[in-house]
């Protein structure tokens, strides 16, 4: 396998923890961004730069101009970023009505983006190389709208949007642009998952409100049945990472409890995907 420069947003925990331990293994030099790293992040950064291959960087997602910084003196160093992993993320819960439009806007900066950030920097590089890889790591609500993770699911669905219609305009330039997709998974962003502004919105869906702390109960019980390990996200990273070029698939889905119906609907939309890109003259890009 090539060493590549490999970089990873969101690996202060969860799947970009476990990527990055992950693909430094293999020898690839892998660039870890996370926030406050002589804060909150300290413990983590500390334990994460002790690793060999990584190096970890204090980046503002949020930031244009943090994410530019970042993505210059990688550049710098190494002459080129070969892969972008899009994995940072958070999530929000609730009934839909009780999300502020802050609290929307503050979802899709970091979910949406954040990674169209990242995006935009890493393609110069790349179109220049004729080769790159970006993975954008969305959900299985990316693809199905689950009510009470209504604009969640937006959010994600707004990176599946713009993964997928890049995914075509940038292949035949040697870059190629792969989803994953994750189910439900033991990770601390679930844990971590904020509730909305407005609680006091709850009030008048009287017994409909109480169906969100269901979900989580359910949830939780799944979690202790089928037992879902993170790990297999990052190895679903990696895998991709060392597919050939161009044979690398637009989505792929890691999720052993909802799996199933999300690859379903996958492969019945990219069938008729298709048919409509040759309908609207534009059949070249499925080369």
């Amino acid at each position: 396998m090539n060493k590549k420069v490999v970089l990873i947003t969101g690996t202060n925990s969860g799947f970009g923890w476990l990527t990055a331990h992950s693909v430094a293994a293999l020898g690839h030099k892998v660039y870890a961004t996370m926030r406050d790293t002589t804060g909150k992040n300290a413990d983590k950064a500390k334990a994460l730069a002790g690793v060999e291959n990584i190096t970890v960087l204090d980046v503002i997602l949020t930031d244009d101009e943090s994410v530019k910084l970042a993505v210059e003196n990688i550049i710098a160093e190494e002459g080129t970023i070969d892969v972008l992993v899009n994995n940072a993320g958070f999530s929000m819960n609730g009934v839909a009505e009780s999300f502020t439009t802050a609290d929307v806007q503050a979802i899709f900066d970091v979910n949406v983006f954040a990674p169209w950030r990242f995006i935009k920097q890493v393609l110069p590089a790349m179109r220049k190389q004729a080769e790159g890889l970006i993975i954008n790591v969305t959900s299985g609500f990316g693809r199905v709208s689950f009510p009470f993770a209504t604009v969640y699911g937006g959010s994600k669905f707004g990176l599946e949007g713009i993964s997928e219609g890049l995914h075509y305009e940038v292949k035949r330039l040697g870059i190629d642009v792969a989803i994953v997709e994750p189910g439900a998974f033991p990770t601390e962003m679930g844990q971590k998952a904020q509730p909305a502004s407005e609680q006091s919105v709850f009030e008048g869906y009287g017994a409909i409100a109480d169906i969100p702390n269901k979900m989580i109960n359910a949830i939780g019980g799944l979690m202790q049945t089928k037992t879902p390990n993170p790990q297999a996200v990052a190895d679903a990273i990696v895998k991709l990472i060392g597919l050939e070029k161009s044979k690398r698939p637009l989505r792929t889905v890691v999720d052993p409890i909802t799996g199933v119906y999300i690859e379903a609907a996958n492969q019945a939309v990219a069938e008729e995907f298709r048919k409509g890109l040759t309908l609207f003259g534009m059949g070249e890009l499925l080369a």
